[in-house]
């Protein structure tokens, strides 16, 4: 062909020269591109490698009936099989890059990467690798793909040339814990990548990817660069090199373009195998885990996840925030044993059990001094420990929530000074801590409730009274987060006298907010009041008689709604105070939709009612605080046998007692009270059978 274009003698001798840098004699010319066509004939040209696909994740795992890798696990997610780095050793998955250049040793200059991945959050400034080509011996990476927080990285060391380049693509968000599969296209100074078949985003390099890329001596590294730090975290269902061209006209258009496929490993399109009762060719987990002690975690990329726990038999389900029970083998309460005693900063009032995904459960106490504030314990090993101190204002009550998964707790302040203040605190992640976040102006708080309504987020306080002129009459106010100031704000208020506690719940699609009103400035015989929400705000539903309320709990047995009141005193003008008096349990009558009572059930000034659950059985338990002469007293644990109503079956010795509040952990199941009048509060656990 070359012949026939060089008719022309000075053309012939023009192309030679620019070939070879001599100019020598047509007729010479013509002889030399002969023998050289002839060669060239005898001789076919080879690529460095095949221009197939190339499956990188098949060629790193072990080849059938080979032993299984320890350090691989072959997981499920939401409907599909990736797999995972789940050891120490990150050599698990290479392979020397010589099983795939065996023609030549560069790496191809024009190619197509295909990547199918599924990843959690990363954290900011948190680096994970794909896939890594590293120099043997001397750890120098030579290609890499790289993963950051809503970017994509490919990492190259060009030969001759000081330091690493990188090529980066921002604004790809792959961590969001779902599957996604991407084509990188590298052609010359161009580099384009497409995710999920959308539309691609192109770059260009200011430099070319270099043509003589060496992979003498160099190995592949699936999942990592060699090393545990930057380790993939993820689960990677798909990878492959394609020389020589773009692969996305092969995978695109896709029914499924989050799992377009061009080579998918066999172990993860097919069931293991497991054949006279060996192990399994691969080790294969399930959306689900079996544990003895401690739960897994359950946050946002565990959700849907299952845990069976071994040791309680039973089967819970991860709702992004905690587990929830499915299948549980039917417990019933023996007796309550004495379990932590806990000493507080000082007499605590109020204590808010909580769980924080990915750390665990806490408890926030509302300390009475101001000095040294409030403390935030975390359970650790079995146990409440001191986790964090807050300074607060003669604290009553903490209120944990969240609004678009950031994790607050507000405490009430109960000191009268000017100005009044509670302080709403946020979880910070990187700290581990609390942090003041926004005050607001309250009057002798005594507590706050937290809700949502048509995924509205509120908040409202119970005012006590007014400092100037401790006036009880006053106005509790409802507030609800602004979306643009990411700031709570006045939505409404609601005239109080005395408001002790706030408590909201729904029955079918009403929602209801019941104050306990506890004094007006004569006496404690005022009716506290039932709201619900009408128009956009809380309108009046009924108004209960009640003596001295200091707590509404709200609770469901099957399909009966029933409140029950804390009556803790009857102050008149007229006579002494009787703090022995009966607390009521009211249920809602569908037919007059009204609260009507159920049950009268004698206490000794009540503050607080807890309902819980253990297995098929519902309880309720007092905090009986004083009798008029003395603090230590019986509290007593109620259960419910139906038409007979709550009946006391069992009676435990606490002093000053303030507040109860039930929680669940491996160790078995607890209830924790608090004491007004002493700083040893106290955790039981609650024994079944």
């Amino acid at each position: 062909m070359w012949i026939q274009q060089c008719a022309d003698e000075q053309e012939l001798k023009l192309r030679w020269s620019q070939h070879t840098g001599v100019m020598l004699p047509c007729h010479f010319l013509l002889l030399t591109w002969m023998l050289l066509a002839a060669r060239v004939h005898s001789q076919s040209w080879r690529p460095c490698t095949d221009l197939l696909p190339l499956d990188l994740l098949s060629r790193a795992l072990p080849r059938p009936r080979q032993s299984p890798s320890s350090q691989v696990q072959t997981v499920q997610s939401r409907g599909s099989r990736g797999l995972r780095l789940a050891g120490t050793m990150v050599t698990s998955l290479s392979f020397p890059a010589s099983q795939i250049f065996t023609n030549c040793d560069y790496f191809p200059a024009e190619f197509s990467l295909v990547a199918t991945v599924k990843m959690p959050r990363l954290r900011q400034k948190t680096n994970e690798y794909i896939f890594s080509v590293v120099q043997e011996g001397t750890d120098t990476l030579l290609l890499g793909l790289r993963v950051s927080q809503n970017r994509l990285h490919l990492l190259t060391t060009p030969p001759g040339v000081e330091g690493r380049k990188r090529l980066s693509f921002k604004d790809v968000e792959l961590d969001d814990n779902l599957w996604h599969t991407l084509v990188l296209a590298v052609t010359g100074p161009y580099a384009t990548l497409t995710v999920n078949c959308g539309p691609p985003l192109e770059l260009k390099q200011v430099q070319s990817f270099p043509r003589t890329l060496s992979t003498r001596g160099t190995r592949f590294f699936i999942g990592s660069r060699g090393r545990w730090r930057g380790r993939f975290s993820g689960l990677l269902r798909q990878l492959v090199l394609l020389p020589g061209s773009d692969a996305t006209p092969r995978l695109c258009p896709s029914s499924k373009p989050r799992l377009a496929e061009l080579s998918v490993p066999w172990v993860l399109k097919t069931m293991p195998l497991q054949p006279d009762h060996q192990e399994p060719v691969y080790p294969y987990e399930a959306e689900a885990r079996v544990t003895l002690g401690s739960p897994p975690p359950c946050s946002s990329p565990e959700q849907g996840q299952l845990w069976f726990n071994a040791q309680k038999k039973s089967l819970f389900i991860c709702d992004g925030l905690t587990w929830r029970t499915l299948l549980q083998s039917q417990e019933r309460l023996d007796y309550v044993e004495d379990y932590q005693d806990l000493y507080t900063r000082s007499e605590t009032f109020d204590m808010e059990i909580f769980s924080i995904p990915s750390e665990g459960l806490f408890m926030a106490a509302a300390n009475r001094d101001s000095r040294p504030g409030s403390g935030i314990y975390r359970w650790r090993d079995g146990s409440f420990q001191l986790h964090q101190n807050i300074s607060t204002q003669e604290a009553r009550a903490w209120k944990h929530f969240t609004v678009q998964d950031q994790v607050f707790l507000v405490v009430a302040n109960f000191r009268e000074a000017e100005p009044e203040l509670s302080v709403i605190y946020r979880w910070h992640h990187r700290r581990r801590r609390f942090l003041r976040y926004q005050t607001l102006e309250t009057h002798a708080a005594l507590d706050w409730e937290a809700f949502q309504i048509h995924n509205q987020s509120f908040l409202v306080v119970a005012n006590h009274r007014r400092a100037r002129d401790s006036n009880h009459n006053i106005h509790s106010v409802v507030y609800r987060w602004n979306q643009d100031t990411k700031l709570f704000e006045v939505n409404q208020t609601l005239s109080t006298s005395g408001a002790y506690d706030w408590e909201f719940f729904t029955v079918g699609p009403y929602h209801f907010l019941a104050v306990a009103n506890t004094f007006d400035g004569q006496t404690t015989t005022v009716s506290s009041t039932v709201y619900i929400w009408l128009d956009g705000c809380f309108q009046t539903f009924q108004s209960i008689p009640t003596v001295g309320a200091t707590d509404w709990e709200m609770f469901q047995i099957k399909d009966r709604f029933f409140l029950a009141v804390a009556n803790s005193q009857r102050i008149s003008g007229r006579g002494p105070s009787l703090y022995s008096i009966n607390s009521t349990v009211y249920e809602l009558n569908t037919l007059t939709q009204t609260f009507i009572r159920f049950q009268d059930i004698l206490t000794h000034s009540a503050v607080d009612w807890e309902f819980f659950t253990v297995g098929e059985e519902k309880f309720l338990v007092v905090a009986n605080s004083h009798d008029g002469s003395s603090y230590s007293l019986n509290s007593v644990i109620y259960r419910w046998q139906g038409y007979e109503g709550f009946v006391p079956v069992h009676s435990l010795p606490t002093f000053g007692c303030r507040d109860w509040e039930h929680f669940s952990t491996d160790e078995g199941s607890f209830l924790i009270y608090s004491s007004a009048t002493s700083r040893l509060s106290k955790v039981f656990r609650l024994k079944t059978y």
